[in-house]
């Protein structure tokens, strides 16, 4: 896809979209996993706490005393990343009671809280940090009540170690679900974008002359636009019919003073044969610069619909008419196009273009003429040579800006400046060179349509 595709456009925008939503979403994942972790360990602690408060009792010296220490074997290791305590909430005798994975460090208690128990991050005995929970209970003794204060923590490297697999888990998760939403973003794009492709096929033929309008079956956000190239394909239909209207106008307007020329020059041929072949000649050079002019204005106005005719047929038609010319006869018209080759112009373009070529082949050529077509790869040639003399870099430029190949010959040079108008204005490239036959080789080339 090219950098200003609008699928592309929106491919991106919408991957972008995806990735910061899913980005957003892990980091709230995540924080949500860290709270919900959080609370099921303060709450696996302060159970714990629980079992530890109600074994816990005071020896008759006053010394606190645990029967049986909680199972977790982590609470035996040194360091184990599991800890509890014990102790008077007065300080008093008897010193506290702590897990032996203290070691002999001592684990602090969280501050007074509102809420009991009361949940916190404490030191670890090795430096760590420690999520810990401390519950104040009151046991009975003779005369009275203790205070005590019970704390049992955790070490947040193990809960770290969690959350890892837990990220682990997710990122590959909201990988994959990236690309499964990407995936069904490209092709809810597409199918959005489906009708604009269905609008530039309807164009296509539309310019390659199989349809004459766009059909109505589009979306309603389509169909104002289609609606409105509509109006302009009709609007430019009827500017190419009031167009030839006025050329063939034209033409027959100017009929008359040039046939009022071309008598004048007969009838003043016996006195003034000079002035009779000059009068003759200016009358012949209007006539082909009309031409010229009309053709000009023909091509111009065809607009978006172009129109498609068979080579071939034509081809075969304009040989056999200079076939009866001077010198046709005894010419050898070598035809291979082939049958299904189409011309992007009108049939009356595709004479006046192949009908001047041919023309003039058959003015210059001694003995052969060739035509050869060929299309392949979307692309379509068609061939005219000769084994005429040929033309010269200089005369090929000067029938580009318009002037005559030759004064020696009439016509010469005028019909092939009038082919090149058309060919270009039917977006057709034309080429000359020199021919293997030895004359002049015209080249045409254009694109053919999609199917």
């Amino acid at each position: 896809m090219k950098r200003d595709s609008l699928r592309l456009r929106l491919g991106l925008a919408a991957a972008g979209l995806i990735a910061l939503a899913l980005a957003l979403a892990g980091i709230g994942l995540t924080l949500i996993f860290d709270r919900v972790l959080d609370a099921r360990t303060a709450d696996g602690l302060d159970r714990t706490a629980k079992l530890i408060a109600g074994q816990v009792a005071l020896a008759p010296d006053g010394a606190l005393n645990l029967p049986r220490e909680p199972p977790d074997s982590r609470f035996s290791a040194p360091y184990g990343g599991l800890y509890w305590q014990v102790e008077r909430a007065d300080r008093g005798t008897g010193g506290a009671l702590r897990s032996r994975s203290l070691w002999d460090r001592g684990l602090g208690t969280v501050p007074d809280a509102a809420a009991e128990p009361a949940i916190g991050d404490l030191p670890g005995p090795d430096g760590g940090r420690l999520i810990a929970v401390t519950r104040r209970v009151s046991i009975p003794t003779n005369g009275g009540t203790v205070a005590l204060t019970v704390t049992v923590a955790e070490d947040r490297r193990d809960l770290a170690e969690s959350r890892a697999t837990f990220l682990r888990l997710l990122v590959p998760s909201l990988v994959a679900l990236f690309g499964a939403l990407t995936l069904a973003m490209s092709l809810f794009v597409r199918r959005a974008l489906s009708p604009f492709r269905t609008l530039r096929a309807d164009l296509a033929a539309v310019h390659a002359g199989t349809r004459a309008r766009l059909p109505e079956t589009f979306p309603e956000e389509v169909r104002p636009l289609v609606a409105d190239l509509n109006r302009l394909l009709d609007a430019q239909e009827r500017d190419l019919e009031r167009a030839r209207t006025g050329a063939g106008d034209m033409a027959h307007g100017l009929k008359t003073p040039l046939a009022v020329l071309d008598a004048l020059a007969r009838r003043t041929a016996a006195a003034d044969p000079a002035l009779s072949a000059e009068i003759a000649e200016q009358a012949h050079a209007m006539g082909r610069q009309v031409e010229r002019t009309l053709a000009r204005a023909r091509a111009a106005a065809g607009g978006l619909r172009r129109r498609t005719c068979p080579v071939a047929p034509v081809i075969e038609r304009i040989v056999g008419a200079l076939k009866r010319l001077p010198e046709g006869e005894a010419l050898r018209w070598e035809i291979a196009a082939p049958d299904g080759l189409g011309f992007p112009a009108d049939e009356g373009d595709l004479t006046e273009i192949l009908g001047n070529l041919l023309d003039n082949a058959r003015k210059w050529a001694h003995r052969r003429v060739r035509v050869s077509g060929r299309a392949a790869a979307g692309e379509a040639c068609l061939v005219l040579e000769d084994d005429g003399p040929g033309m010269s870099e200089a005369a090929i430029a000067g029938i580009a800006r318009g002037r005559r190949w030759d004064e020696s010959r009439p016509g010469t040079g005028f019909g092939i400046a009038i082919a090149r108008d058309l060919v270009e204005a039917a977006g057709v490239s034309m080429r000359f060179g020199r021919s293997e036959l030895g004359g002049l080789r015209v080249e045409l080339r254009w694109r053919l349509p999609p199917p």
